[in-house]
């Protein structure tokens, strides 16, 4: 861990390095978790390191999250919430001031306090945990939605575009091999048809209908920690996407990664559906929190599950005919597998799509 004891001396810590291992289940960045002697008491700090091949302005992502998190300490203070510092992330800085710092092989790195007695998990197990995650991404939402200033860098331009992944699809057919271009007819078919549901949150903002708004873009229960003893939404982590965007694309990668019936790849498409009943746990944990939306996002709450699905399926099926480049594979045409099962989603919601309306405005109206 020598390395690791040279980042340390990197940044503002204020205590003595004693030790550090890997840290959390994540493919991008390189975490660690360090322990430190701070006046005689033990503390522990998270160490990581931004993949910049990944992000490739890595200052401009951390002035992001430097920003939103500042702002969102600043509101919990003004609140005069006892858990201030443990409901957002804070960042450390470095001995030069600012919110990272480069080791001597150019590499960047960041650091924040550990959130002791809250874990993340990377299924849900019950109904309470669906609902603080979706309450725990509201009350992100919320205290990030004043933030003043310029706006925000966009960290992976155009990332929830749906049209422009439509275009992405449409881009990679003439080069596409011939043999799985054979196999994804129907797919291009249900993709191109569903051209009018694409546009539509994209158009609402372009209206103004929905505003842009400060988003966290990577919804899914393993950005919460949860409170150990009573499973309460503490702190959203893994801010590398948070950017400007729509809340309705948040939560509708909470609807489409909490809700199926089944997992991500299953083959077997008579058995994917939605599960209600954690629809509406979400529905329940985010109205509580999201006080802040206008009629227009709540009127497309349900309808942002189908377009996330929609979206996601594109990206498989446009990675499966561009030959397997993005998305991690583990057996031949798993891609498209992938990308059936989410198509597969987007019918059940829209078989569901009524019920799951109803479900809002009951809840809205509690």
């Amino acid at each position: 861990m020598q390395d690791l004891k040279a980042i340390s001396r990197l940044f503002e810590t204020r205590a003595d390095f004693l030790t550090a291992r890997p840290h959390g289940s994540g493919h991008i960045n390189d975490t660690f978790c360090a322990t430190y002697n701070q006046a005689g008491r033990e503390i522990r700090l998270i160490h990581q390191r931004i993949n910049s091949h990944v992000f490739r302005n890595p200052e401009a992502l951390m002035e992001n999250i430097d920003r939103v998190t500042r702002h969102s300490l600043a509101r919990l203070v003004e609140a005069g919430h006892s858990e201030a510092h443990r409901r957002t992330l804070t960042l450390i800085p470095s001995c030069d001031g600012l919110p990272w710092a480069r080791d001597a092989e150019g590499g960047y790195w960041r650091t924040f306090p550990f959130i002791e007695g809250a874990l993340g998990y990377e299924e849900i197990e019950n109904l309470r945990q669906a609902e603080e995650a979706a309450k725990a991404f509201g009350e992100f939402q919320k205290l990030a939605a004043d933030l003043k200033g310029p706006r925000l860098h966009e960290t992976i331009p155009d990332f929830h575009h749906t049209p422009k992944r439509l275009d992405a699809l449409r881009a990679v057919l003439e080069n596409a091999p011939k043999d799985r271009m054979e196999r994804v007819g129907d797919d291009l078919e249900f993709a191109f048809s569903r051209a009018a549901d694409a546009r539509v949150i994209t158009d609402l903002i372009a209206s103004g209908d929905v505003p842009e708004r400060v988003t966290h873009n990577d919804t899914k229960l393993s950005n919460v920690l949860l409170d150990e003893a009573t499973s309460e939404g503490v702190c959203v982590i893994d801010l590398d996407t948070t950017m400007p965007g729509s809340v309705l694309y948040d939560f509708g990668d909470m609807v489409r990664t909490a809700c199926p019936t089944t997992r991500e790849d299953e083959v077997d498409l008579s058995v994917i559906d939605v599960r209600m009943d954690r629809f509406e746990a979400l529905i329940r944990g985010y109205l509580a929190a999201a006080s802040f939306l206008v009629p227009a996002e709540v009127e497309h709450l349900a309808f942002s599950g189908k377009l996330l699905a929609l979206e996601c399926g594109i990206r498989f099926l446009t990675d499966y005919l561009d030959g397997d480049h993005y998305f991690k594979t583990h057996r031949p045409g798993h891609n498209l597998d992938r990308c059936r099962a989410q198509f597969a989603l987007v019918r059940a919601i829209e078989k569901r799509l009524p019920e799951m309306e109803d479900v809002v405005a009951r809840t809205e109206n509690k």
